[in-house]
């Protein structure tokens, strides 16, 4: 505990993390387990726009209020495995030769990004809300002359995220 003194009083501050988490310490889960093999999550990123507007007895200035929010796609990307999550979640929306395109009942999922401190403690986790792909990539180009992993990756459209403060870092996680 860190003791923080004010004129007349003595406040008690918990230790606090000092250093940032690593951004290599991540993973992904939907339908209640971890995905396997994820290498890259895009940014968690909101835009809102701005509305201007003026008041009748103001002319000369100009107000501004919030208008709509905006979440922007995420993107997933992983080497390809014989895990089929990403081409199973895909088919969902999408199916050559189905008689119904869309899977009404399971083709948006919320998912969770969970951050872990380097002893491997949950330290940090966002809910991305009712998720689908928009796009899916199964293979990437091939080149026989290249030193490279094969990729497939997803691009979910989603309709907001919020951090699960149920999460609490350990009280030890002082780094």
């Amino acid at each position: 505990m860190q003791r923080a003194a004010g004129r007349h009083n003595v406040v008690l501050m918990a230790s606090m993390r000092r250093d940032p988490y690593s951004s290599f310490r991540f993973r992904v889960k939907w339908d209640g387990r971890y995905v396997a093999g994820v290498t890259k999550v895009s940014a968690l990123k909101r835009s809102t726009d701005v509305v201007e507007h003026r008041e009748g007895g103001q002319p000369g200035m100009e107000l501004k209020s919030p208008g709509r929010t905006k979440f922007e796609p995420i993107t997933l990307e992983r080497g390809i495995t014989q895990d089929h999550a990403f081409e199973d979640w895909a088919n969902s929306v999408w199916r050559l030769g189905a008689q119904h395109e869309t899977s009404i009942a399971n083709f948006k999922k919320n998912i969770s990004i969970d951050v872990f401190n380097e002893a491997d403690e949950l330290v940090l986790s966002y809910v991305v809300h009712r998720c689908w792909v928009s796009e899916y990539q199964a293979l990437p180009d091939l080149d026989a002359d290249a030193d490279a992993v094969a990729i497939e990756h997803i691009k979910l459209e989603n309709e907001g995220w919020e951090r699960d403060t149920s999460v609490v870092p350990p009280a030890d996680d002082a780094g």
